[in-house]
């Protein structure tokens, strides 16, 4: 599923007009976006919570001509799914 199979989704769901649904989705992206730039984690119950982690540099190794190299130290974001989704697709609920 991308990002227009959802807009899509919410629009047969809801009513809304295409371009009405797919601003709905943009701006809900945004603000998830500005929020864990801003270092808070997205909480959305019943699915999962959203994190900015960060990551250390640490040696690589380039696999073609096996040379080292630092891999830079970055944030990631992270997703880890609620108990209540996680039961769900695994069939204990």
């Amino acid at each position: 599923m991308v990002k227009v199979d959802i807009v899509r989704a919410i629009q047969l769901e809801t009513g809304l007009q295409f371009g009405e649904a797919e601003q709905l989705v943009n701006e809900l992206l945004e603000i998830m976006k500005q929020t864990l730039e801003n270092g808070e984690d997205v909480l959305i119950t019943g699915l999962g919570k959203f994190q900015l982690r960060q990551k250390s540099s640490r040696p690589g190794r380039d696999p073609k001509n096996k040379q080292d190299y630092t891999i830079s130290a970055r944030q990631v974001v992270t997703f880890r799914p609620s108990k209540v989704w996680r039961d769900e697709i695994n069939g204990k609920v």
